[in-house]
């Protein structure tokens, strides 16, 4: 027999986590026209019509709406892309992100 001593190789597999999620929120304030609000839930979230009103509203009252789920990178350039649309116009228009549970 030989001497030589045979060690079974051993394979290390990585899993790797799936990114966190960040929720998209809109914060509801009493200057922003509800008219305004849709149409930048339309353009930078690609919301339909009825789907954006039902959002406003829900963030009207309850005092926030969680928007949309997103990969934190695209969360954060979403929320930001639309408070400036209404910086811009002068609303004080808030999107924030918060990391989903």
């Amino acid at each position: 027999m030989s001497d030589i001593a045979i060690k079974p190789r051993t394979k290390v597999k990585t899993k790797t986590q799936k990114p966190r999620l960040h929720k998209v929120i809109l914060v509801n304030d009493d200057y922003t026209p509800r008219e305004f609000v849709v149409l930048v839930l339309k353009a930078e979230f690609r919301m339909n019509e009825d789907e954006a009103y039902r959002v406003m509203m829900t963030a009207h009252r309850r005092g926030v709406c969680v928007v949309a789920v997103y990969a934190q990178d695209i969360a954060e350039t979403k929320a930001t892309r639309a408070t400036e649309a209404g910086r811009r116009k002068g609303y004080p228009l808030l999107f924030t992100t918060e990391p989903e549970e």
